[in-house]
């Protein structure tokens, strides 16, 4: 014979159980990214996880698999479109192979500063970029630094366009990147970032073209003689979410991610700006030859690949190009 007060006890411990379970069942978001765990952007990753997790107070679980632990990038943002993975931080020139609007974002010289860059991405005009992500099924939020490239190689000093003849260097593969290096007189070579080491050191390339933070982690200055800061191009990465599972959370909770990447951001700002000269004194006490290049000197280089900007003109879009640049004119106190 059933006990009913005992079947009754069993069914509100149940009920309370599955309550209790669904209260502490938090929400996770895992975030892929192609960099090492030194690298700045992974750090300010970190902080992000902090943020979110302390201000949730144990509702979201952030994950994070750096070093292209979750796949290449164009693996992974497909994984955030399809919802296998909730996030992924990659570089914005691999935006543009679904929208070819982003590749002006990366061309070379169309920046006077980093500063005026950050401005523009962060403004108005960043902004309507990053909602041209809406239609893919992803969400932007905010921009991340990669930061400025320049040039290294075991050839000789890149002080002036004519340097660069015949050097062979290993470029992403971006369409304006290697449009950029062919123009200059190099010869570019793309490759996967995980073979850039090896090659450099085995002289199956010269060179390769980086920021500085990137040039330090990978250790480069162990395989190459000059650094030349050229500051060719500004490279950004965009942290984007699933569209359809942002918006499954709650608004609160789709507000918190969005204000805690933009402190993580602020934060990443903050590393660059501390670490970047001991990171040139690194490189230079290593034996690394470093060519710090005039204003004048880049700008030789800005001339030399004024065809490549003009190019892309006509492949981003007049209205998308001409906006760009006249929000980089405003930035820049034109």
């Amino acid at each position: 014979m059933i006990n009913k007060n005992l079947l009754t006890c069993s069914l509100a411990t149940a009920l309370t159980l599955g309550v209790m379970t669904q209260v502490n069942a938090a929400t996770t978001i895992k975030i892929g990214h192609g960099a090492n765990e030194q690298y700045h952007m992974h750090r300010a990753l970190l902080h992000f996880e902090e943020l979110v997790e302390e201000r949730s107070e144990g509702e979201i679980d952030v994950q994070i698999f750096p070093s292209s632990q979750m796949g290449p990038d164009r693996e992974m943002i497909e994984g955030v479109q399809s919802g296998v993975l909730e996030m992924a931080v990659s570089p914005s020139s691999f935006f543009a192979g679904w929208d070819p609007a982003f590749a002006v974002v990366e061309l070379p010289y169309v920046y006077p500063s980093k500063e005026v860059a950050l401005d523009v991405l962060n403004g108005d005009t960043g902004k309507q970029m990053l909602e041209r992500l809406e239609p893919l099924g992803l969400t932007g939020l905010g921009w991340m630094e990669n930061g400025l490239r320049h040039i290294t190689n075991n050839v000789r000093a890149i002080e002036t366009p004519e340097d660069l003849q015949g050097v062979k260097l290993r470029t992403m593969k971006v369409p304006a990147h290697v449009a950029t290096f062919e123009t200059l007189g190099a010869n570019p070579t793309p490759m996967n970032f995980g073979e850039v080491y090896s090659a450099l050191q085995q002289g199956v390339i010269d060179g390769q073209e980086n920021p500085i933070a990137i040039i330090d982690s990978q250790r480069f200055q162990e395989v190459q003689k000059y650094l030349s800061l050229t500051g060719h191009v500004f490279t950004v990465y965009i942290p984007v979410i699933s569209q359809h599972f942002m918006s499954s959370l709650p608004e609160e909770q789709q507000t918190l991610l969005r204000d805690a990447m933009q402190e993580a951001a602020a934060y990443q700002q903050e590393l660059v700006d501390a670490e970047e000269a001991g990171q040139l004194k690194k490189i230079g006490e290593a034996g690394v030859q470093i060519s710090d290049l005039t204003a004048e000197q880049r700008k030789g280089f800005a001339i030399q690949t004024e065809a490549v900007r003009s190019d892309y003109k006509e492949e981003v879009g007049a209205e998308i190009y001409d906006g760009w640049i006249q929000a980089i004119d405003d930035a820049a106190g034109n």
